[in-house]
């Protein structure tokens, strides 16, 4: 017997779509994220209840985002990526500038990032576009689809946000692997990587002078590649983030020193503790076991992610699904490698941990797609059953 059976017909209905272990991981994260955020920000205790606002709002979206078949939402490609592509011009010429950066919109009703909409409308269109050509067969359809990529990628490289840009730029470049991107273009990228990054460690000094620009690179985007490399070049300055996160999540050890017991998140030696850096004070407090059942958490709801996407029933639903597991696995390895010192610092927030009214969204979006693609899986399945 279904265990949803056992509640009223109406409350099993809302919840009849759902996917029941990709939800009970996502409850389990942002359950963790409530201790955490709660922790790292209870003196300035709205930010705690605002996180708790956003995370059920980003629940009422996927439980109804669940019930929307995915061949309406494959409608709302085009509309979705015109709507972001005004946002984020519009960012450029009316947004608010924050330390130099111009990422924020006010639209009067709410305060938002037109960058993190794109995490989901790029892929939304991406899919929708290799559905209708029937796969990418010509070069005219991949230079359509490229322009189409990288286009809004130049939006958010111009405001600046050299992060998202390149998570932005993994998230396509999955979407499109899915979609047949040959593999040696692949085996070129990593290549060029490679050899870039080993550059970078063998002649650090070098590169790294005062007078030595790098070409697409602001100053302070240099400095936090440079500082990677050597913390220590500036301990007060560009690596303190760096080295108080590193010093949170080693103090930690195996069990953590106890919850609101950590003395580098409580005393603010954490800077962003409650957004960006939210893991270090996690670490600190729950030690290796806790940080270990997170990043746990974090492959499963990836792979559950991609086994809801294998069975879908269209080319649309599995490159999208696929795509947005991938990314919730891409952001939270970039967001613990930044905090523990193996990455440069982007501004990445961690999935569903992070405090941040954009991004939480953002995600119940994403999860409330995969719940629809899950949906059209389980029908196609079950009529397949009933045929035979």
């Amino acid at each position: 017997m279904n265990k949803l059976t056992i509640l009223p017909r109406p409350i099993s209905f809302i919840f009849k779509h759902l996917d029941k272990p990709l939800s009970v991981m996502i409850l389990a994260v942002s359950i963790i994220s409530c201790f955490a955020v709660y922790s790292s920000s209870h003196d300035e205790v709205i930010r705690f209840y605002q996180h708790l606002r956003n995370i059920l709002i980003a629940g009422l979206l996927i439980i109804f985002l669940s019930h929307v078949p995915s061949v309406i939402i494959e409608k709302f490609a085009i509309p979705a990526y015109v709507v972001t592509i005004f946002l984020l011009i519009a960012t450029e010429f009316f947004g608010e500038t924050v330390n130099g950066a111009t990422r924020w919109i006010n639209l009067g009703f709410i305060n938002m990032q037109p960058s993190e909409i794109l995490k989901i409308s790029l892929p939304l269109l991406l899919a929708w576009v290799v559905q209708k050509s029937e796969g990418l067969n010509s070069k005219r359809d991949w230079l359509f689809i490229l322009l189409l990529f990288l286009f809004p990628l130049i939006l958010v490289l111009r405001q600046p946000d050299l992060g998202t840009s390149i998570l932005l730029f993994i998230s396509g470049t999955i979407l499109l692997f899915f979609a047949g991107l040959p593999w040696r273009i692949i085996s070129l990228g990593v290549t060029f990587l490679i050899i870039l990054l080993l550059g970078l460690f063998i002649f650090g000094d070098r590169f790294c002078a005062e007078d030595v620009i790098w070409p697409g690179l602001r100053d302070y985007q240099k400095l936090r590649i440079c500082t990677l490399l050597d913390p220590m070049r500036d301990p007060l300055g560009a690596g303190f983030h760096t080295l108080q996160s590193i010093t949170a999540v080693g103090s930690g050890g195996i069990l953590g020193k106890g919850w609101l017991q950590g003395t580098q998140t409580q005393l603010a030696f954490i800077p962003e503790r409650s957004t960006d850096f939210v893991f270090s004070g996690y670490a600190e407090e729950f030690g290796f076991f806790g940080a270990f059942f997170l990043v746990l958490l974090y492959a499963g709801i990836t792979l559950r992610g991609l086994w809801i996407s294998i069975g879908a029933p269209t080319d649309f639903a599995r490159l999208l699904g696929g795509t947005l597991s991938m990314m919730t696995f891409t952001y939270a390895c970039v967001n613990i490698g930044m905090v523990t010192g193996v990455l440069p610092v982007v501004g990445v927030p961690l999935p569903w941990m992070s405090y941040g009214g954009t991004a939480l969204i953002t995600l119940g979006i994403g999860v409330g797609l995969l719940m629809s693609i899950g949906k059209d899986r389980s029908e196609t399945t079950q009529g397949f059953s009933l045929q035979r």
